[in-house]
């Protein structure tokens, strides 16, 4: 299979992800440049990650991409993705897609009238949570009718609620609140902190309330993405059980208790960190089973990505296939522009601290 061919608009720190992912999977992708604003910022790219980098639009276009990368500061994503959606190129942008409701409606009507966006959401396809939404699938604990979801933030958080719950466009309502409360700070995306020091942190309380009955309350705290003293949870909670975190419980075929835990195995890898002139280590998931069953096996095999690229690198995938019309997303737009739009509603309810209601939108009838 020819790999798919693809352009980086952007130079931040999050574009060195799909650089990486890259050079991990060349019989998968080419990258066949990095669009840059300044010449100075192309010219520090390509002698630090040995790409090649342009500040031309032109000569980007002209390379004929399967697909673009759109990976700029979250002010300029979606004008930036409708730009090149004008171009008649098929986008994949990070998230979100954007936090103003009247952006979401103008980038569907954009996808309506025949252009292509594909949105970066990568934590569904974290082994982890593939496997546990695998799992789920298998309808153990019964249907699920309720959750507490500490795991991401905002439209992140969105996407695995609704994965969680099996919801779909489901009419909702929010009500929450943000806290603040001084906290031990340990890790940056730069740096380890180990001076104790204290900073005070927002931590965001919300309920969904479904109108199918499903009810989702929402917990989080942006501490929790890299402080190893901060724990990321889950709980499913269905008519014959529940899920925990990793583990299953719930009543066998003869209503007799029973029940399992993931069991993941992992390789640590020490490669050179961008940001740090010392060398990191990662995690690379090799497989997870569950009460003997393979319930997820790298899709690319090994090949010394940690899960936040690895999914990324499934999208990534499921873009190239898009973009020559191969296959449909994964992961449409409409789920992300829903994921979204929950973001934004949970936004209001917290700063008015009323409870606001779900409206129709122009992607709920896909």
């Amino acid at each position: 299979m020819e790999k798919y061919r693809f352009i980086i608009v952007g130079s931040g720190w999050r574009s060195l992800y799909y650089v990486r992912i890259a050079k991990a999977l060349p019989q998968h992708f080419e990258l066949c440049a990095m669009l840059c604003r300044t010449q100075e910022k192309a010219d520090k790219m390509a002698s630090e990650n040995g790409i090649y980098t342009t500040t031309s639009v032109e000569e980007c276009v002209g390379m004929k991409p399967d697909f673009v990368v759109v990976v700029v500061n979250k002010a300029s994503i979606a004008d930036v993705s409708k730009e090149w959606m004008a171009r008649g190129v098929t986008v994949l942008c990070e998230t979100p897609a954007s936090l103003e409701l009247t952006t979401l409606k103008e980038l569907w009507a954009l996808k309506e009238q025949g252009g292509k966006l594909s949105v970066a959401e990568q934590y569904t396809r974290y082994p982890i949570y593939q496997a546990l939404l695998k799992i789920l699938d298998r309808g153990l604990i019964g249907d699920p009718y309720a959750a507490v979801v500490s795991l991401a933030h905002e439209y992140h958080g969105a996407s695995l609620i609704r994965a969680f719950l099996k919801e779909g466009m489901t009419p909702f309502q929010v009500m929450g609140k943000t806290y603040s409360f001084p906290t031990a700070e340990t890790m940056s995306r730069y740096e380890q902190f180990t001076d104790g020091r204290l900073a005070d942190k927002k931590r965001t309380a919300a309920v969904f309330e479904f109108a199918d009955g499903k009810v989702v309350f929402y917990d989080f705290d942006s501490e929790q993405y890299r402080s190893p003293i901060r724990h990321n949870y889950v709980n499913v909670r269905g008519a014959r059980g529940e899920l925990r975190d990793e583990s299953f419980f719930y009543l066998d075929d003869r209503n007799l208790p029973t029940g399992g835990t993931l069991v993941v195995s992992r390789r640590g890898i020490t490669v050179p960190e961008e940001n740090n002139p010392n060398l990191c280590q990662i995690e690379e998931i090799t497989g997870i089973t569950y009460q003997g069953e393979d319930v997820y096996t790298p899709p690319f095999g090994l090949c010394g990505l940690p899960s936040d690229e690895t999914a990324i690198a499934q999208i990534m995938f499921d873009t190239g296939a898009y973009a020559r019309g191969e296959k449909k997303l994964d992961y449409s737009l409409e789920n992300a522009l829903q994921d979204a739009y929950m973001a934004i509603l949970l936004q209001q309810a917290t700063i008015s601290g009323q409870t606001i209601k779900s409206e129709e939108q122009p992607w709920h009838q896909q």
